[in-house]
């Protein structure tokens, strides 16, 4: 859910759960949050604009110029003490958490649970949508609000960067949801992009969000935090790490495009072996340009042990093949050009996203 009108985009959405850890069979604390707690079962979570226009004559703040030259935007409900909440301290706190430049787009309301519970729904500690945070600005069921805010601001960097042909706020951004195994989770029936009800521990939205949250605080030296709200098969390794902080910092960007030429003469082994390398996950795209008009060429992609036909290329004009296909965990594939007795110049283009 992505419209902030109307809509929660990448809530910290909790469950009706009561949080009984007496009651709470081992194998199943896995799955149940440490933030639960005994609240009212409404479906409502939705972020009211209106309801957070109407607090905004209670808000003290607005633009903050923090010790990093960033500018951030906070906003801090009057309801809160303000010996414990203050627009620079929860400024200066969004600037040292791991960023690149979709913080300067960031406008972040730190308010009051019950605020909590007016702007984004009954269920929820805190939402994000369209570029705005709102989380709480003290420690509710367990959580603390640092906890949540790194959590959202996750949702932040999320629908600040690109995943295609997916879309990273569901999915996760690029590396990490590689390495996470996203797409090939989906496939299984193992991860449900989007879902914020049912599936919402098995999200890998909300997953990466977590990783985000973790790696961040890893950083800061925290070695305490817990993972209690996403199912544990998402708890990331070592690797996952790196890749959840590059897409962070150094984020995928562009698919990759590469040209490859070959001439096939009369001494020419009849078929090309393209390798390609294929470290993550997306679409392929394959043209091949052949030296004749209807000259039977076939072209296709085919698994890293030259066997698996994985699609074949079919014409789109008079010289030209082409093959759309994705990549999902495959980490090595192969363009395969097969030259039938036409002898020529065959260019083969491949991009990769």
């Amino acid at each position: 859910m992505r419209h902030l009108a109307a809509l929660l985009s990448g809530a910290l959405v909790l469950l009706a759960l009561a949080f009984v850890a007496t009651h709470t069979p081992v194998a199943a604390a896995e799955h149940s949050s440490s933030y639960a707690r005994s609240l009212e079962d409404d479906a409502t979570t939705q972020l009211s604009t209106s309801r957070l226009a109407r607090l905004a004559t209670t808000f003290r703040g607005g633009p903050v110029t923090t010790s990093t030259g960033e500018v951030v935007d906070v906003r801090v409900s009057d309801a809160l003490p303000v010996e414990t909440a203050t627009p620079e301290g929860w400024a200066e706190f969004l600037a040292h958490l791991t960023h690149g430049s979709e913080l300067g787009q960031l406008t972040a309301s730190i308010v009051t649970f019950d605020e909590v519970q007016e702007i984004c729904g009954a269920r929820a500690l805190g939402c994000y949508g369209r570029d705005q945070l709102v989380a709480p600005g003290e420690t509710v069921a367990d959580a603390l609000p640092e906890e949540v805010v790194r959590h959202e601001y996750g949702h932040h960097i999320a629908a600040h960067r690109l995943n295609d042909p997916w879309t990273a706020i569901d999915w996760g951004p690029k590396r990490w949801a590689t390495a996470a195994n996203v797409c090939s989770r989906v496939t299984r029936n193992e991860a449900y992009p989007g879902d914020e009800d049912t599936h919402y521990q098995l999200n890998p939205g909300e997953a990466w969000a977590e990783v985000y949250r973790l790696m961040d605080e890893r950083k800061a030296g925290i070695t305490t935090a817990t993972w209690p709200i996403i199912a544990r098969s998402f708890f990331p390794d070592a690797d996952d790490l790196v890749a959840a902080e590059q897409d962070v910092l150094q984020p995928w960007a562009a698919p990759r495009a590469r040209l490859y030429t070959r001439t096939f003469g009369k001494n020419t082994a009849r078929v090309w072996w393209i390798p390609l390398t294929t470290p993550l996950d997306g679409t392929v795209r394959v043209s091949a340009t052949v030296p004749r008009a209807g000259g039977s060429v076939d072209v296709s992609l085919v698994g890293a042990d030259r066997k698996t036909l994985v699609r074949r290329a079919q014409w789109i004009g008079q010289r030209v093949k082409r093959l759309d296909g994705s990549v999902c965990g495959q980490r090595a594939l192969f363009v395969r050009v097969t030259q039938k007795g036409l002898l020529g110049r065959v260019r083969v283009s491949v991009t990769t996203a």
